[in-house]
């Protein structure tokens, strides 16, 4: 006998949602049946991730040569939380799309999402009409 702790999860579904999550799998998979080859043309991916505002030292970088005698040197922990910015990626199977850096103080909300789907959008534009052109 093994006694378990439970599974954190981020918070409890609702009865509804389950039907959402295995929706877009569904529509994707759809797309893919209708035309397999344009598939990943047409495919454009998001990822968000914080960037920290340090760069800390390898132990492998931190070793002296010292003799024997000499003192063991300290090295300090440098701080994750001296600052940090969220950087929003996009990309598609060619190239990075869009990388956005989240302003000092904003928030993530409805109009800084839409703004980057907008910019997102122009991006994706003006790659069609280069295609279109080539």
């Amino acid at each position: 006998m093994w006694k378990l702790s439970a599974k954190l999860v981020p918070k409890m579904p609702e009865r509804g949602s389950k039907s959402h999550w295995y929706q877009s799998p569904e529509q994707l998979l759809e797309f893919f049946r209708c035309d397999s080859n344009d598939f990943l043309l047409r495919l454009v991916t998001m990822d968000e991730t914080w960037l920290y505002h340090y760069d800390p030292e390898t132990k492998q970088q931190s070793l002296e040569w010292q003799h024997s005698g000499s003192p063991c040197s300290k090295k300090f922990c440098v701080q994750k939380s001296a600052g940090k910015v969220l950087a929003s990626i996009f990309w598609d199977q060619d190239s990075i799309l869009l990388i956005d850096y989240l302003p000092k103080g904003q928030t993530i909300n409805v109009e800084y999402d839409s703004s980057l789907l907008v910019q997102l959008k122009d991006i994706l534009k003006e790659k069609q009409r280069k295609m279109k052109h080539s």
